[in-house]
């Protein structure tokens, strides 16, 4: 046998400690340090609302990182401490209780959850997607006549499409907005589930079929920034990105110009050798986008370049929406005006054609209502004169900021009075406290 001593340094292995200096973990400290240079954009955005959402990261991380350090550190100093070659650890068989200890155990994780609680309470209803947001950034309160830029956000297969109402201009998988400017975007889907995410700018958003989400946010900076789907939809999924510029008023303004221009100039914004979807007459897509237009972007494609339209036909957001975008289409708003009316029984029997939503059928589907009989002519318009619906004409989910950020209140919940404030202030508080009311837009 080899003395205790040996144990050190083992016949025939080369004395020191190469077992931590071998090139498996010497390259492996060498990638641990190449992390310090990735671009974390979740923690360090350009958005004041994904920086708020960066500040809860940290702050959860760091409530509970008071715990699990305390408990990662006692197991060290536990085996330590009563390993079986320390002949000076006390050993008390018959010891089974702490009061003290107890009360450590089970106070110190109580206080950190109501901490997290209450951090999320707080940020659940100020971090609201539909709320509007309160402020430019945390030095700069939000004007209260200032007016949003508004952008109708559509996901398709497999590219993302991009309306700006008040500038009549749309873009495929190219989004620019202005710095400093609330943004409100209204978010749907022609097919399945998706996902809007810029991690720059907010949270993702999901957007569904026949349904709209919002999402209010805001830019701080200037840049160039990506965009993508978050939520797997398909063979096209990997490529669904798109270019997110943040750039001052007066850039935007110019590129607003250049999107109006290039209609004029038959550009639309793409590369020579990119494959662009084919219109209705075979020639790239660009200048107007109609609704003929909408159905030929709306077919799956795959690797999609900028594509630039310079006006869009009004309401085709809405049709979108509604799914109604083909020609004699029903409305799901009409058809849920006539259920709340109780049906229209057999008059109403040819609408169900109508209906049908069936991606694989639609062209079928399109065939038979494009051209639509005199009998069937007279009944929808009879059916929308009883609906007395436009296509998509639904509520208007959007919540007002709270008039004072110091106390956040949720909808309908009073000021909580134990934060500190002083009693004028408080009472200032109450009075701003408002249930927050939701509008609806009303069509009839």
């Amino acid at each position: 046998m080899h003395p205790p001593e040996s144990r050190l340094n083992p016949p025939g292995r080369p004395f020191g400690p190469s077992r931590f200096l071998n090139p498996r973990v010497l390259s492996g400290l060498a990638l641990t340090a190449t992390l310090s240079a990735c671009n974390t954009v979740v923690l360090d955005p350009a958005g004041d609302v994904a920086r708020q959402q960066g500040d809860l990261v940290l702050i959860s991380t760091g409530l509970m990182l008071l715990i699990v350090v305390p408990v990662m550190a006692a197991v060290g100093i536990f085996a330590w401490r009563y390993r079986a070659s320390n002949k000076d650890a006390k050993y008390e068989p018959d010891w089974d209780h702490s009061t003290q200890l107890e009360l450590l155990i089970w106070t110190a994780p109580l206080l950190i959850i109501i901490c997290l609680g209450a951090v999320t309470w707080v940020s659940t209803h100020l971090l609201d997607p539909y709320r509007t947001i309160g402020r430019i950034d945390h030095e700069t309160a939000l004007a209260k006549n200032a007016k949003p830029l508004e952008v109708e956000v559509v996901a398709l297969d497999w590219k993302w499409l991009f309306i700006y109402p008040e500038q009549g201009i749309a873009t495929v998988n190219e989004l620019v907005v202005p710095t400093g400017r609330q943004l409100q975007f209204k978010i749907t889907s022609s097919s399945v589930m998706n996902s809007f995410y810029v991690p720059a700018m907010a949270g993702q958003i999901y957007a569904m079929p026949g349904m709209e989400t919002r999402l209010h946010a805001v830019m701080n900076e200037t840049g160039k920034f990506e965009g993508f789907s978050a939520n797997y939809s398909g063979a096209g999924f990997s490529n669904m990105r798109f270019a997110t510029r943040s750039v001052s008023d007066a850039d935007f303004a110019k590129w607003v110009g250049e999107v109006k221009a290039s209609g004029k100039q038959g550009d639309t914004g793409q590369t020579a050798d990119a494959p662009v979807p084919g219109g209705p007459t075979g020639k790239p897509l660009g200048g107007n986008l109609d609704r003929a237009a909408y159905l030929e972007l709306e077919k799956p494609s795959e690797k999609v370049p900028v594509i630039r339209f310079s006006s869009v036909e009004a309401d085709l957001y809405d049709a979108i929406v509604d799914m109604c975008v083909e020609p004699g289409k029903m409305c799901t708003s009409e058809m849920m005006a006539i259920d709340a009316r109780g049906g229209l029984g057999k008059a109403g029997i040819r609408n169900v054609s109508m209906l049908e939503y069936d991606k694989k059928g639609r062209q079928a589907g399109t065939e038979a209502t494009a051209n639509p009989d005199e009998a069937v002519r007279k009944e929808l318009a009879w059916v929308r004169a009883l609906c007395r619906q436009i296509p998509g004409a639904a509520p208007d989910g959007t919540i007002k900021a709270p008039a004072d950020t110091r106390s956040l209140n949720g909808a309908g919940l009073a000021a909580p009075q134990s934060i500190g404030l002083k009693q004028d202030e408080a009472r200032a508080s109450d009075t701003a406290a408002k249930p927050a009311h939701v509008s609806l837009i009303s069509r009839n």
